[in-house]
Order: structure tokens, then C-alpha cells, then sequence
């Protein structure tokens, strides 16, 4: 028998060993054994409660560790935390917060009971939770009276689930008997499983808050989805409270940084305990999320999900069983086990009111208060009422929207999620499919890929999708946009020659019931410039459009540029110099193309005669220093009413500036 490493030797161990760390968990019937096996195991009595003690009954969660080397001589040293769960069925609401984050379970069976009614209902929570791979652990064994009997019931218990061809393992704690061939099965099936995924997206659902004197509180729960280092950065979800991570630990060992698959405690000196004059500290159901490249964490009161639930007749042995039989109505009230903590969720059905027993279908959960979860999370509803688990789900979009929910192109979103749940393509392409266009920053943030994955493939030249500044665009739909922008300009050219461009506001009019966000249409612009379009002066026009007057408004032009040349430097005024919709046109024409200049609402002059007197001004500042606007009014022979503007041109342009009531060269 190989007895467990002391906290001591840990390091030593390390240095010889590759340690791989993993979560166990329990699961069974009442009074089978189940702390029995786990203290006989760790040495640890995982029954921590007094009450538990005397009453003989697992009540609340309980915790060991159990350490030892692969039998098989690999070099690897196996570093796993063991979640023992009550198996009353008063209970199953604490039992499902112990296994949702477990890479393997033992389903407990004791010989001289066999199967239950609660071991059934156990075995439906795992294959909801998407639990795979379990050891039947029969304890009590020295009690057994025919092995070949009682292998024949599990076999046949088991045969239509997905643990079908799970090792069958005799175990006793009296005398330790079978507990190395434990060991030995428990290695075999890890030695197979990937190391927890480490996305760069830690979390810690806490299963257990306390306060030591002097210290704060501290939490404890099984990290997953990256690692978390002292002096981190955290929100406790949902309430979006923050704080930083003073000390972690892995079995009581001090640690600088916690990975995926550890039992870690979090050391959070300034996030307070929840109590009963303040609930919204800390508490068993919240989870601890780290702060990452993705941006905040976000709750929501609805999630949109995927429900299963399994076949009546495989669930023949678990509590219910007629009333499980009976379809999950849409609009139905439930509890939602996620993680290590409950919510009451009202169930609308996406396909029809009623999921009987056998059949998947879309749905959205909604929740009077809000609640924190990642696509690809797993759940299970129950009936609180009934004490009867009904279904089980996956978490396809974290952050629900009750009026998009039934939507075409948000329900195809979803099935595509359902159907690939692993695959970041599809689910980028889902997304952009649904919104055309979404800002790259955040970008699947509370997603089951990391922030690099998602980096990587967005930056990715790639047919389907396009990066645009900010914004991550569907290429098809992209260049429909660029494509009718293009087009109406264009068409306004051809609508009024006269005009240089489109303006922009007119052009914005056009484009934004198009856009799914308004912020697009700068994006718009910047394409268009960098493609044979000029902005400038609220307008966008064609590089190759060359302004040109209609026949019918050359004659008004030409009246226009004559009245203007009489008395260059002192114009008519704008009533006598367009008194008339066609001339109207055609000055708008000599001002957009730049043969006239506006010096103020009433007042235009030739861009020659503008220049005519700049340069007279120029020339007598240079050789005076300084001049008054009389002065200058003698200089250029002009009256105040256009002296004036013109000086102001001139001082916004820099030619000259002004000195109290001089002007003089810059």
C-alpha cells in the first residue's frame, strides 16, 4: 500500500516526478461507505461537521488529498483532491456542487446493498455534468456473498449508459483490502486524461467561505481554466465585487501560483464574508473569476442553453420515475445547480412547450437575480419540490438577451454552438454570421477557447471574416457595405455633376440602417478613403469626379463670375449676387469647386481677387510692421463690410495676426 506523501516531502517529490493534478469525487447511495473509503484512502475523515460525526452522515462537502505514484513505474506522481458528497437525498444540492469540476469519479456501491435509487440519481447527475470516466468502487466487499451476482447487476444498470465499460473495483476498508488495486485502476484511467486546460481564463467556484482570526476570508474551491498567482487580481461573480489574492494554498501548502485541477484555498483580504445584515459578501456559489486580456467578467439574469434530458427508461432505478417520465414544460421554475451554487430559473422552451424524456432542444433560462457562467459550462435542473433531477444543459451563450432569443439568425447561432462545442471557427463564425460585425476586443471573452486561440484565428487571413481597425467584420457582408457606399456616392455624382461630393451626413442617412452598430460607418470611410475616395470638407467623393455644370445652370455661372469680377474687391451682396434658385446653384458650384470664397454668410469673392488683396496687405505689412484696418481699408481700396472678414480669414489662415488693433506679419 502506498501511503500519502506529507505536505513536507512535497517538494522533494516534485523534483523526482512529473505531478499531475486532478479532482475525484464520489457519488452513491447513502451509507455505503463513501467517507469511509476516502479517510481509508488519505488517512483524512472528510467528515468534518460534528453533526456529521454523530449521526454517522455526510451532510456538507468533504475534502482530502491523496497523493502517490503511478504503479506502473511511468515517473509520474498523481496529486489529486478528493470531493467526498452526501449521499442522502436531502442533499443532492450539496452533492452537485462537488462534482461539477471532477475528471473522475468512484460511484460507490456497498455489497450488501447494491444498487439504489440515489446511486441512480448520482449516475444521472454525472452524465449530465459530462462526467467521464468513473470507477465502480464496491465497498463492504468482506460482506459480499456472490461477486458474479452482484457484477451481473451493475453490468446490467450500467449497460445503456456511457460508464457501461467502467472497472468494477472490491474495496473494504477493513483491512485495506483492495484499496492498491484502487490506486492502480485510478492511475490507468488518468494516465489517459489530458492535464486540466489551462485557457488563460482562471476560476474558482467556491464551495466553502470562512474568516480565521486576523486573516480575512477565505475561500476554497477547485480552480479550472488557468492558473491564479498570488497578488492577483479578482472579481467575485456575481456581484462584480474585487479584490486580490493575498495567499493561495494546495492542501495546506503555501503556493506562489495555483494550476488548473488543484483544490485551492484563496487567502481574499478585502472581499468581506457574506453575512446576514450584509448578503452580498462572499458565500458558497459565487465564483471567483481573475481579471484577463478579455476584459471585466459580466453577469447576466439570462443565459441561452442546449437541454438534454436522458431517456425515461435509463433513469428506472433513480427517484421519480413517473414523474420524470412526464415532458419539462416550457415556462416551468427549476433550480439551476451550477458550479458550487443554485439559482430558481424559469425554462423557455425554443422549440416547443414541452422536452419529454430522450430529446434535446434550445432554451433560455431566466433568473430574477444575476448570475455568472462561460459558454461550454454544464448544469443540471432539478425539481426542488420533487427532489427529482430532470435535464442537463450546456451553456451556449453566457450572456442572454430575452427579446433576441428567438430570433432566426440568434437560434442558428446557437445550434451551431451546440453542434461543434469545441470548435472556435464555427463559433467565431456563428457570431458573425448573427452580427455581421463585433468589436475585436472581448471577443468570446467568456468562451471556453483562451485569448490567444481567439487572437491567433482573428488575425488569421481568412475568406470569411475580415479585420477592420477594431472591429472583426463577415468579409461577404463587409464588402456589401463598402460596395452600396461606393455605389451612392457614385450615384450622386451622377445625380448632380455640379456638386464635388456626397456629404456626409447624407451618406451616414444612407448607410446606418444597414449597420448593426453605428461606429461602423467611420470604419466605412477610412476603407473607402485608403480604395479612390477623398474626404474632406463634410463630404466624400470618387478620386476621378471632376465637378462639372449642367447646361442649364452655365449661364447663371457665368452671370455669377461676372457681377463677382465688376468690382472685384467689393462684390454685390449675396441677395443682389444670387437672387435666384438657379444661380443659387451655381455660386454653391464656384464655392464647392473653389473658383469663389465665402467670407461670411453674405459676403463671396473670387479666389483671385482674395489673393489680389492678401498680396497687398502682405506687401505693405513688410515694409510698414503694423497697420490699423483703416489702414489696410485705404490699402486695398475696400469697404469695412468686406475689410473685415477678410482680415479674419487672413489671421485664421496665419498670414497676419493681430495686436490689439493691429495687424502685423507672424
Amino acid at each position: 500500500m502506498v501511503a500519502p506523501c506529507a505536505a513536507t516531502d512535497l517538494r522533494y517529490q516534485d523534483s523526482l516526478h512529473s505531478v499531475r493534478h486532478f479532482i475525484l469525487g464520489t457519488a452513491g447511495h447513502i451509507d455505503h461507505g463513501k467517507s469511509t473509503l476516502v479517510e481509508a484512502l488519505t488517512g483524512t475523515d472528510p467528515d468534518r461537521l460534528p453533526e456529521e460525526r454523530a449521526r454517522g452522515m455526510t451532510i456538507e462537502l468533504g475534502f482530502a488529498h491523496l497523493e502517490f505514484d503511478d504503479p506502473s513505474g511511468a515517473g509520474t506522481r498523481y496529486s489529486l483532491g478528493i470531493v467526498d458528497v452526501p449521499g442522502h437525498a436531502d442533499f443532492v444540492r450539496n452533492m452537485v456542487a462537488g462534482v461539477g469540476s471532477i475528471h473522475l469519479a468512484l460511484i460507490i456501491v456497498a455489497a450488501d446493498d447494491g444498487w439504489m435509487p440515489q446511486t441512480a440519481e448520482h449516475v444521472e447527475i454525472l452524465r449530465y455534468l459530462g462526467v467521464e470516466r468513473v470507477i465502480i468502487t464496491v465497498t463492504k466487499s468482506d460482506l459480499l456473498e456472490d461477486e458474479d451476482l452482484l457484477r451481473l447487476d451493475l453490468a446490467e444498470r450500467l449497460a445503456e449508459t456511457p460508464y457501461a465499460d467502467s472497472p468494477v473495483v472490491m474495496t473494504s476498508a477493513l483491512g485495506d483490502i483492495g484499496l492498491d488495486d484502487l490506486r492502480a485502476t485510478i492511475a490507468d484511467l488518468l494516465r489517459e486524461v489530458p492535464d486540466p486546460p489551462d485557457i488563460g481564463r482562471p476560476r474558482l467556484a467556491v464551495d466553502r467561505v470562512f474568516s480565521p482570526r486576523g486573516v480575512g476570508s477565505v475561500v476554497t474551491g477547485t480552480l479550472t481554466g488557468g492558473r491564479l498567482r498570488a497578488g492577483q487580481e479578482v472579481f467575485v461573480m456575481p456581484g462584480g465585487l474585487r479584490g486580490h489574492v493575498r495567499t493561495l494554498q494546495n492542501h495546506n501548502q503555501i503556493l506562489p501560483e495555483a494550476m488548473p485541477g488543484m483544490r485551492t484555498a484563496l487567502n481574499l483580504p478585502d472581499v468581506p464574508r457574506a453575512t446576514e445584515q450584509d448578503p452580498h459578501g462572499l458565500k458558497r456559489g459565487d465564483t471567483i473569476v481573475a481579471t484577463t486580456p478579455g476584459g471585466e467578467p459580466r453577469a447576466t439574469d439570462c443565459i441561452d442553453v442546449e437541454l438534454w434530458r436522458l431517456p425515461a427508461a435509463e433513469g428506472a432505478m433513480a427517484p421519480g420515475r413517473l414523474k420524470r417520465e412526464r415532458g419539462l414544460r416550457s415556462g416551468s421554475m427549476l433550480h439551476w445547480h451550477h458550479g458550487s451554487g443554485w439559482q430558481p430559473a424559469r425554462i423557455h422552451l425554443a422549440g416547443g412547450s414541452v422536452l419529454p424524456p430522450g430529446q434535446r432542444a434550445l432554451a433560455q433560462l431566466r433568473f430574477s437575480q444575476p448570475v455568472h457562467a462561460c459558454a461550454g459550462d454544464r448544469f443540471i435542473l432539478r425539481d426542488p419540490s420533487k427532489q427529482l433531477t430532470l435535464a442537463g444543459g450546456l451553456v451556449l451563450e453566457p450572456l442572454g438577451h430575452r427579446r433576441r432569443f428567438r430570433r432566426p439568425a440568434h437560434q442558428e447561432m446557437l445550434r451551431t454552438r451546440a453542434e461543434a462545442p469545441d470548435d472556435l471557427p464555427v463559433w467565431l463564425r456563428g457570431l458573425l454570421q448573427r452580427d455581421l460585425a463585433v468589436p475585436a476586443a472581448g471577443l468570446l471573452s467568456q468562451s471556453p477557447f483562451s485569448h490567444d486561440e481567439i487572437t491567433v484565428l482573428v488575425q488569421r487571413r481568412d475568406l470569411e471574416w475580415n479585420r477592420v481597425g477594431e472591429w472583426l467584420v463577415l468579409t461577404v457582408w463587409w464588402q456589401q457595405q463598402l460596395d452600396a457606399a461606393a455605389a451612392g456616392v457614385r450615384a450622386h455624382h451622377t445625380a448632380h455633376p455640379e456638386q464635388i461630393g456626397l456629404s456626409l451626413a447624407e451618406l451616414r442617412r444612407l448607410m446606418e440602417p444597414g449597420l448593426p452598430d453605428k461606429r461602423l460607418f467611420e470604419p466605412i470611410l477610412d476603407v473607402l478613403e485608403a480604395n479612390g475616395f477623398v474626404r474632406g470638407q463634410g463630404i466624400l467623393r470618387a478620386a476621378e469626379h471632376i465637378p462639372s455644370l449642367p447646361p442649364q445652370l452655365e449661364q447663371a455661372a457665368a452671370t455669377v463670375r461676372s457681377d463677382l469680377a465688376v468690382k472685384p474687391l467689393e462684390p454685390p451682396t449675396l441677395s443682389v449676387l444670387a437672387p435666384d434658385p438657379k444661380r443659387q446653384q451655381a455660386l454653391k458650384f464656384l464655392v464647392e469647386t473653389g473658383e469663389v470664397l465665402v467670407l461670411d454668410a453674405k459676403t463671396h469673392l473670387l479666389r483671385s481677387a482674395y489673393q489680389q488683396a492678401r498680396d497687398l496687405i502682405v506687401n505693405h505689412l513688410r515694409q510698414a510692421g503694423s497697420a490699423t484696418a483703416s489702414d489696410l481699408r485705404s490699402v486695398t481700396g475696400t469697404t469695412r463690410r468686406i475689410l473685415m472678414p477678410l482680415l479674419e480669414r487672413l489671421d485664421a489662415e496665419g498670414v497676419t495676426v493681430r495686436k490689439g488693433d493691429d495687424r502685423v506679419l507672424p
